[in-house]
């Protein structure tokens, strides 16, 4: 009966041994930043922020000659122009706060649509990294991360900008 607890104990120990877990750590922010593609990305959300600047420009001009107009008018027109103008302000005001709004939206929507490839690019080499060697989970300290204790034994974010061939300089 000993035996064949001793026997029993010996594999469950094997079998717990070989279902451990090695968990690392990745800066996926860190490594962005290292891409030499993210310079495009920055001048590609620079041009289009610049396009949407000129367009809400374009609106606000719009809206300081309507509002000018019916200022300096106000006294010539009859009561329904009046709320005519007014209505056609008020119109403008309200297209020009969506517009804002959606302008930080699509500014986002821009930025992650730029980024897709290089965190796929990313990606593809955090999984040959973590596979040569055994990890089973790797987490993302970037930024937001709420880890409160990271051993840099097993951080592999030098290793992943190693597998994508990008040289960075550890002395700055």
């Amino acid at each position: 009966m000993k035996k064949i607890l001793l026997v029993f104990c010996a594999g469950l120990f094997t079998l717990v041994a070989e279902a451990q877990t090695k968990v690392g750590t990745i800066d996926v922010d860190f490594i962005l930043m290292q891409m030499p593609e993210i310079e495009g990305v920055q001048k590609n959300l620079q041009q289009y922020g610049e396009t949407l600047d000129k367009q809400l420009d374009a609106k606000m001009k719009d809206y300081q000659e309507k509002l000018e107009d019916y200022n300096n008018n106000v006294n010539s027109f009859t009561s329904e122009q009046r709320m005519e103008k007014q209505t056609a302000i008020f119109t403008l005001e309200e297209d020009i706060s969506q517009f804002r709004q959606n302008g930080i939206q699509l500014m986002r929507l821009r930025e992650d649509e730029l980024k897709r490839p290089l965190f796929q690019k990313i990606a593809e080499a955090l999984d040959v990294v973590a596979n040569e060697q055994n990890y089973t989970q790797v987490l993302n300290t970037s930024a937001d991360s709420n880890l409160v204790f990271l051993n840099p034994n097993f951080d592999i974010t030098l290793a992943v900008l190693e597998k994508m061939g990008i040289k960075i300089d550890m002395e700055d």
